[in-house]
């Protein structure tokens, strides 16, 4: 007797409204896994590798300078990284402080008076404070604030970095312009992709720059990443974090249900 025929099983359809899916084979799946480990590690190697950089450079400098007796090194089996460091930001906290008095101010002004007379270094010396007191001042306003100017072509943007105005001397030197705009010159740092650090330096009427309503530090990104990086709006952030927990919300079981 011959065994009995199976039926023959329709197909099951598809329930899935996107379609069938696409299997990934196991090469896009290696290669998807690396690609996103390098997207984690990447970033956070380079800021580990700088930062210890930039600590050995500064225990390089500041260690030498202090007795041998007065480190915890030269009693422990084993160096501190960071100490260095420590002590330069004791010692410039400490400086500054001496500086805001009068007797630090008055032995300020007596190494200033020196380095006056010297040929070479005031040249040197006055600029670079100056340089100095510009960037770090806090009521100083020059690289705070973000521009477009049409550059290098009519039609073309480029994002600047607006200095301070010209001094009365350029001023008077430069073309006063039309009636409307004035002999209002600002000087403007136009950044290098991908590195800010070197560009252009001009002078623009200020009538000739279009300011934007962007941190200097998203204008650093944007430059770096060629346009990769756009700049971020705070409150649209808040939003897409604010949409994320009210889906959260709904998406979570309620107690009723997950008690039966």
């Amino acid at each position: 007797m011959a065994p009995p025929i199976p039926p023959i099983q329709p197909p099951i359809p598809d329930l899935d409204p996107a379609g069938p899916r696409k299997r990934v084979s196991v090469r896009g799946r290696l290669r998807t896994y690396f690609l996103t480990g390098i997207i984690v590690a990447g970033p956070l190697a380079i800021t580990i590798y700088i930062t210890w950089w930039f600590i050995t450079l500064i225990d390089g400098w500041v260690k030498p300078l202090v007795p041998a007796s007065y480190l915890p090194d030269h009693y422990l089996p084993f160096s501190i990284p960071g100490l260095g460091l420590v002590i330069a930001f004791v010692a410039v906290t400490l400086l500054g402080f001496l500086t805001a008095n009068l007797v630090g101010r008055s032995v300020i002004e007596f190494g200033e008076v020196l380095l006056a007379r010297t040929p070479v270094i005031s040249g040197l010396y006055k600029g670079l404070r100056q340089i100095f007191e510009t960037l770090f001042s806090a009521n100083g306003t020059s690289f705070r604030t973000v521009g477009l100017v049409e550059f290098p072509v009519k039609g073309t943007w480029s994002v600047v970095f607006l200095s301070a105005p010209a001094a009365p001397d350029v001023q008077a030197a430069l073309p006063q312009g039309s009636a409307e705009t004035g002999p209002d010159y600002v000087g403007v740092f136009l950044p290098c992709a991908p590195n800010p650090t070197t560009g252009f330096f001009f002078y623009l009427p200020r009538a000739d720059i279009i300011e934007v309503g962007i941190s200097v530090d998203d204008a650093a990104k944007l430059v770096m990443s060629a346009g990769v990086i756009q700049p971020e709006d705070p409150q649209t952030r808040l939003q897409a974090m604010a949409a994320g927990l009210r889906a959260a919300q709904v998406g979570a079981p309620s107690p009723e249900r997950q008690d039966a």
